[in-house]
C-alpha cells in the first residue's frame, strides 16, 4: 500500500513539474519549503549572523504578509530586527562610559617615579609628569600607586626594617665571648668581632682569665690596627668582662657602644650564628690543646671565612676575596686543604 502511494506520488509531481521553466521553479519552491519545515522540527533555535538577519528583515519588507511563512522566525522577530537596523540608522557609535583608560607606559611611568623617590606624594608626582608633557590627575596617581603596593610618601620615605639594618650595617661592629674547652678540660675564653656588613671576622685572642685589663688590651689593638675607621657603633652584651675602660676606646675613636637587652642573644645574631659557624665546621671537630694552639686554629679559619667560604648574608659571595672571580674554561680544578684536611679551598690551577 505504501509503494503504490509512492508510484502515485512521483507521477502527480512529474506531471506538475514537466514542461515550462515556471513549473520547474515552483517546484524548486516548493522542495525548499517542505525542507524548511523539516529545518524548523530539528533546529529549536537557528543561528543567525547580522548580515542574516539583514537580508531577512529587508525581505520582508518586499514580501506580502500571507507570504511571511516562509521565513524561519515568527513576523514579530522580523519587525524587531527592521527596527533595530533603523535604530543604527540614526544613532551615533556607542562609546565606553567613563573615562578612557590610561596609557600602560604612561601607568609604568607613574610606578616608576613611586619606586624611585619614596619622599613624593601624589601631587609632586603629578608635577612630575606635567613637565613631561603627561597631563594626569592625582586621583589618578594615587590609585595606580595603591595598586603597586606603593602607599603614601611618608610611609614610603620610612625603611623597612630589613633595609634599616642593610644601611646601618655599614658602620656596626659586633663583638662577643665564647668558650673553647681543651682537651685537658681547661676553659679558654675567645673574643672576637665581625662586621656586620661585609661578615669579615677578627680574632682578638683567647685567654684563660678574660679580666678587663686583658679585654681593654684588645680593644686598643683592634683600633691600632685600623678596624674601627669608618665605624659608627659596636653591638655587645652586658657581659661584666666588657668594663668602662673597654667602651672608652671606642668612645674615643668615634664609635658608639650598643647594650643588648638581658637575655635577648637575638640582638646580637649575626655574632652569635659565626659562633655556631666556628663550631660546626671547625671546633667541634679538632681536640685543642692550649691557648697558642686554639689561636692558630682559629686564626686559619678566620682567614678561610673571610677569603674563601661563601656567605648566603651576601649573596654567596666572600668578605675578602684575594682575587676577583675569573671564568677560565678548560683549567684543572685543584684542592687546598686546611687543618688538616678538615677544611678544603678549590681553585683555578694557574
Amino acid at each position: 500500500m505504501v509503494a503504490l502511494a509512492y508510484l502515485l506520488l512521483v507521477r502527480l509531481i512529474a506531471l506538475l513539474g514537466k514542461g515550462r521553466t515556471l513549473r520547474q521553479l515552483e517546484l524548486e519552491n516548493a522542495v525548499l519549503r517542505h525542507q524548511l519545515q523539516v529545518i524548523r522540527r530539528t533546529v529549536r533555535r537557528p543561528e543567525l549572523r547580522d548580515r542574516d538577519r539583514a537580508f531577512l528583515a529587508a525581505a520582508s519588507r518586499a514580501l506580502s504578509r500571507d507570504r511571511w511563512a516562509s521565513f524561519m522566525v515568527t513576523p514579530q522577530t522580523l519587525l524587531r530586527w527592521h527596527r533595530q537596523l533603523v535604530r543604527r540608522k540614526w544613532t551615533h557609535p556607542h562609546r565606553g562610559s567613563g573615562r578612557p583608560a590610561l596609557d600602560p607606559e604612561a601607568a609604568e611611568l607613574i610606578a616608576r617615579l613611586g619606586r624611585e623617590n619614596p619622599r613624593w606624594g601624589c601631587i609632586r608626582i603629578q608635577g612630575e609628569l606635567r613637565k613631561l608633557g603627561i597631563r594626569v590627575g592625582a586621583s589618578t596617581v594615587r590609585r595606580i600607586l595603591r595598586r603597586r603596593g606603593l602607599g603614601p610618601a611618608p610611609r614610603r620615605a620610612s625603611p623597612t626594617w630589613g633595609e634599616f639594618l642593610r644601611q646601618e650595617a655599614r658602620g656596626v661592629l659586633a663583638c662577643d665571648f665564647f668558650t673553647v674547652e681543651t682537651a685537658f678540660l681547661k676553659t679558654l675564653y675567645v673574643l672576637f668581632f665581625i662586621e656586620l656588613s661585609t661578615r669579615r671576622v677578627h680574632i682578638a685572642g683567647a685567654t684563660t682569665r678574660p679580666d678587663w685589663v686583658w679585654v681593654t688590651q684588645q680593644a686598643r689593638n683592634l683600633a691600632m690596627a685600623g678596624t674601627l675607621d669608618g665605624r659608627r657603633f659596636l653591638i655587645r652584651d652586658r657581659d661584666t668582662k666588657f668594663s668602662g675602660p673597654f667602651d672608652e676606646v671606642f668612645r674615643t675613636e668615634g664609635v658608639a657602644v650598643v647594650k643588648t637587652p638581658v637575655r635577648a642573644p637575638k640582638a646580637n645574631a649575626i655574632a652569635e650564628r659565626w659562633v655556631g659557624t666556628v663550631r660546626r665546621e671547625c671546633l667541634d671537630h679538632i681536640l685543642i690543646l692550649g691557648r697558642r694552639h686554639l689561636e692558630r686554629v682559629l686564626t686559619s679559619y678566620a682567614t678561610h671565612y673571610n677569603r674563601e667560604r661563601p656567605h648566603r648574608g651576601l649573596g654567596l659571595d666572600r668578605p675578602d676575596p684575594p682575587f676577583p672571580l675569573m671564568r677560565i674554561p678548560g683549567r684543572v680544578i685543584r684542592r687546598h686543604d686546611l687543618l688538616g684536611g678538615l677544611i678544603h679551598e678549590y681553585g683555578r690551577a694557574a
